[in-house]
């Protein structure tokens, strides 16, 4: 199964406001005992709904973080550029036949997995995060994204975004960013990693569609 990644320059947006973290305690030291060992998190969502800016956040906290892009390159699972749509397409099945074998093995450290397709690799916890489909659509139009796609990623995340490809194999973490500043995010990944990542859910509390109609 092919899906396509597409490649988005890094930018700086106003869409949340940053808190500076006063007194920061390294976030590994409050980890339970028994996670220092290292584990991998996906962090996933619909494009826009924040991966990348609260991943790069958890890598300035002390956490590894990996970009599905270059997992998918490393393993000869990225395919050419496509210039219509600026994205390369990942083979997602072949990628994730060559990770069980080599992420059999946990990491030394808690690693986290950037990727709007990271929810589908073997990974040990999952954090969806969650945009409403209107503010999303916004940030899209900032990123330049054609009208078509723009379309899709919002109907995508109207209809529960990757919770349409959870098989309740694993709990996940799921987080509403259209209003949480990007420090509240953090701390609350934080938390529930501390926690010993709890509290999860099986299925979605957000629905979008319902909360149209109201």
């Amino acid at each position: 199964m092919l899906v396509r990644l597409t490649i988005i320059p890094c930018e700086r947006t106003n869409e949340v406001n940053v808190t500076p973290t006063i007194g920061r305690i390294h976030p590994l030291k409050q980890f339970p005992t028994n996670m220092r060992g290292g584990c991998r998190v996906a962090i996933s969502g619909t494009p826009g709904t924040g991966k990348t800016t609260i991943s790069t956040i958890l890598k300035d906290e002390g956490l590894n973080v990996l970009a599905l892009e270059k997992i998918a390159e490393k393993y000869d699972c990225l395919g050419e550029l496509d210039t219509s749509d600026n994205s390369k397409p990942i083979d997602i099945g072949l990628l994730i036949s060559k990770l069980k074998e080599d992420w059999s093995i946990m990491p030394e450290n808690i690693t986290i997995i950037d990727g709007h397709l990271s929810h589908l690799l073997p990974c040990d916890q999952t954090i969806i995060l969650r945009c409403k489909p209107d503010i999303l659509e916004k940030r899209l139009e900032r990123r330049g994204y054609s009208k078509e796609k723009i379309q899709g990623n919002v109907e995508w995340e109207l209809i529960g975004g990757p919770w349409n490809d959870n098989e309740n194999t694993s709990d996940w973490l799921e987080l509403d960013t259209t209003e949480l500043n990007q420090n509240s995010i953090k701390e609350l990944i934080l938390k529930w990693i501390a926690d010993d990542f709890k509290p999860t859910a099986i299925d979605t509390d957000i629905d979008w569609i319902a909360a149209m109609e109201e």
